[in-house]
């Protein structure tokens, strides 16, 4: 039997995402609104260079992407136009194809993590460390900036004027950066085990911590900063709302 070719493709662009978050969740999606004209694929590519390829062979049916680790910098000169915000934040995380047959490019993870943090934030949350330094990074310090929350990069080869390194934080460092954003895969499934390294000795109450990742639901990280008494909050939430954000634009 010949299967039904759906309308509309919407899919993740990313490497070794069998994982898939937005899959499952836009298939759900899908189901709930009884949408049968689309589907949500996974383009799990070994190289960007791969991406003129995908496109190529689904262009007609091609109205969304949502792109991952490690390709959310890397895409950026495949498109044919970016967004104010992803401009500046200089990462995407969500293709349009328009109806004209040009890429734009946005960046959906500002808003799913400006939404998911701010409930948590209090009076005394004024400076933040950035755990990583790859495509997410760069959404959440646009974010924060935008909040008036300043902050620096920890990276394992700092290079930049707001890097630091892992080596570096001392006492003093943790006592006047109190909320510690993990942007670094560091801790997903199946290495649950591992965390960033960073003196969590030095945690306290005052403390919130935030780690991009979902899977699992409190990682290695959360559960350091959850015995020391301070706000942890995963990564689900950010994802959802990032989806959703995604939904609009493709159908806007």
């Amino acid at each position: 039997m010949e299967v039904e070719k759906k309308n509309k493709v919407y899919g993740l662009l990313g490497r070794a995402i069998g994982y898939s978050f937005s899959r499952r969740y836009f298939i759900e999606k899908f189901e709930k609104l009884e949408i049968d004209d689309s589907e949500y694929v996974n383009f799990d590519i070994p190289s960007i260079e791969d991406f003129p390829t995908v496109i190529k062979k689904q262009q007609a049916q091609l109205h969304g992407m949502n792109v991952t680790i490690p390709y959310k910098q890397e895409v950026i000169p495949f498109l044919d136009k970016l967004d104010k915000t992803a401009k500046k934040i200089g990462a995407v995380n969500t293709i349009k194809f328009t109806k004209k047959g040009l890429l734009k490019g946005y960046n959906t993870d500002v808003v799913g993590f400006e939404n998911s943090l701010t409930p948590f934030l209090k009076n005394h949350h004024k400076r933040a460390l950035i755990l990583g330094t790859g495509g997410a990074s760069k959404a959440i310090a646009f974010s924060l900036k935008r909040l008036g929350i300043k902050y620096r990069f920890v990276s394992r080869n700092p290079l930049k004027k707001k890097e630091i390194s892992y080596d570096s934080i001392t006492e003093k460092t943790m006592k006047n950066y109190t909320i510690l954003i993990n942007s670094s895969p560091v801790g997903t499934f199946p290495d649950v085990h591992l965390m960033p390294q960073i003196p969590y000795i030095w945690i306290t109450d005052q403390h919130l911590l935030f780690d991009l990742i979902y899977n699992p639901s409190e990682t290695s990280f959360l559960k350091e900063g959850k015995k020391k008494g301070a706000a942890i909050k995963n990564g689900l939430q950010m994802l959802e709302l990032q989806a959703e954000e995604s939904w609009r634009i493709w159908n806007q």
